[in-house]
């Protein structure tokens, strides 16, 4: 029989049979569970963060024996958890989601003073500064802690952000004193998520911590990307109908202006196309004279069309000008045609 198989048959006491069991109602009724670090927290605090938790999470502390008999009798894959039981330690349920339960308990730390002994957490920075404390002896211990300080203006000043000890590193007797002095306090205190257990998946912290602004703006241009190809590929949603139709009444408008369709919503494209052309070609005539009266000192700026008016709101709306349609190019190419044409009967009329 495996250690484990004879750790749930052996028999133990009353006590810790109820307890187990409590253990275990506590962790059904749950949708999410997870194990949490409570070292160093003061019991004072620790009660006063159960109750922050009330109504959205339960933390339960116990014997970590206790915790996993207990977690390998709900199963359902909660065992991996007890991987995580070391230490002191304790479970805790919500009926939030992982990523809910991470925010929520990174939330409620607190900063709270480091002692001697103690590892550092993270870099420990003396700010540049006042220190409000008057000439003394406090700057040479100042100074031994590695901080860069001096009498300025009958106060002790900090004159440039001092890093006195890197993370990882232990904190001595001297730095302890200095930072209380200075009412620094580096660490936080609260609840460490170890791992959580919800929907059959095990998370790690670090697959908790997002940075929520950065994931809006992932999901803002994945819309927004989707957006363009549906439109570009022409591929009809609800959402895009609209621009797909503007897109398609463009695109007809151009056709029609370059095949010269004299319909009545085209004609007054097709006058200000032969307009403009005609004002072109005006304007590479040296001698005016020589043109008729109407044409002389005419602007060569040809006058925009309501088709292209019309193409270019329904590029801005895809949010995506880089491609042409094949109909506008078209009308490009026609345009140099038109004007030899027009220039042919400009001059016949010579």
């Amino acid at each position: 029989m495996s250690a484990e198989a004879e750790r749930k048959t052996e028999t133990i006491p009353e006590w810790k049979r109820e307890e187990v069991d409590s253990i275990v109602e506590m962790i059904e009724s749950y949708d999410s569970i997870g194990v949490v670090a409570i070292t160093g927290i003061p019991s004072r605090q620790l009660q006063d963060m159960r109750r922050g938790l009330h109504g959205t999470a339960e933390l339960r502390v116990s014997r970590n024996t206790l915790l996993e008999r207990a977690l390998d009798e709900v199963d359902a894959g909660l065992e991996q958890l007890g991987d995580y039981v070391a230490g002191q330690v304790g479970l805790i349920g919500t009926n939030d989601n992982p990523f809910g339960l991470y925010k929520e308990l990174e939330a409620s730390k607190t900063p709270a003073p480091i002692s001697a002994g103690e590892v550092a957490p993270n870099d420990i920075v003396i700010p540049e500064g006042d220190t409000g404390v008057d000439p003394g002896p406090f700057v040479g211990e100042l100074q031994n802690v590695g901080a860069n300080a001096r009498i300025d203006g009958g106060s002790i000043k900090v004159v440039e952000d001092s890093t006195v000890l890197e993370a990882g590193e232990e904190v001595s007797t001297d730095l302890e004193n200095v930072l209380g002095e200075l009412g620094i306090e580096p660490k936080e205190v609260g609840l460490d998520l170890r791992a959580v257990f919800a929907d059959g998946v095990l998370f790690e912290p670090e697959e908790l911590e997002l940075d929520v602004e950065e994931y809006e703006a992932d999901i803002k241009a994945a819309a927004s990307a989707g957006w363009n190809l549906s439109v570009n590929a022409e591929y009809p949603t609800t959402q895009n109908a609209s621009t797909l139709l503007q897109n398609a009444r463009g695109d007809a408008k151009s056709l029609a202006v370059f095949a010269s369709i004299e319909d009545p919503e085209v004609v007054p494209d097709l006058v200000s196309k032969a307009d403009a052309q005609v004002r072109a070609i005006a304007a590479q005539i040296d001698d005016e004279e020589a043109l008729p009266e109407e044409l002389q000192g005419v602007d060569a700026q040809p006058a925009a069309t309501e088709a292209s008016t019309d193409e270019d709101e329904a590029d801005t709306e895809t949010e995506d000008t880089s491609d042409d349609t094949e109909a506008e190019a078209a009308e490009d190419d026609d345009d140099d045609d038109d004007d030899e044409d027009a220039g042919d009967a400009l001059g016949a009329m010579f």
